[in-house]
Parts: C-alpha cells; structure tokens; sequence
C-alpha cells in the first residue's frame, strides 16, 4: 500500500527532527534497517558473491574442542594398551618378584 504525500511528508519531518533531537538512536536504527535489508536479499551484499563464508566463532571452539577429546581418548587407550602388553610380557612392577619373595 503506497503512502499518500502528506503522510510521506509527515514521516519525513519526523525523521529530520529525530536526527537533529537523537543522532545515535538515528544511527541505530538505519543499522537496524540496513541489517534488514540485507537479510531480506538473501544474506549477501553485491561483490559478496564469489566469497566463501568464514565459518562462526562458536563453530571453531566446538571444533577444536572435539579434536582435544578426540586425542585425549587416543592417548589414554595407548596408554592402558601399553600397560597391559607390559604386564602380559612381564614387565610391570610385579613381574620381578619371584616366589620367594611374594608374601605368603
């Protein structure tokens, strides 16, 4: 539905007062407004096409955190997998007693 001029008008003298009276919250709100627009055409601003998009800053610690645990879990498996092959070959602490030694 078009405005009609008187209304065009009265906006526009509402928006010249607001500039002169509060230029932050003015500022504000044509922000508010360019980041609308650019939702409504899709995300993108023109010479944006070409370019990839770099991913979030939560995406990267989510990652990084995944493949900390990742190796965490890998070092301790290799850890447990040599202290049992230890053992079974009879290199742990115990192995070195003999029966003699080992208290009745």
């Amino acid at each position: 539905m078009a405005w009609s001029q008187d209304e065009e008008r009265m906006l526009a003298q509402i928006e010249r007062h607001l500039v002169d009276d509060d230029p932050r919250l003015a500022a504000r709100l044509e922000s508010f407004n360019e980041r609308v627009r650019r939702k409504e055409g899709g995300g993108r601003r023109r010479g944006e096409q070409g370019r990839s998009r770099r991913p979030r800053h939560s995406t990267v610690i989510i990652a990084v955190s995944w493949v900390l645990i990742a190796t965490l879990i890998a070092t301790l498996l290799i850890m447990v997998l040599r202290n049992e092959a230890a053992s079974a070959l009879g290199f742990g602490a115990k192995a070195g007693r003999t029966a003699a030694t080992l208290p009745a």
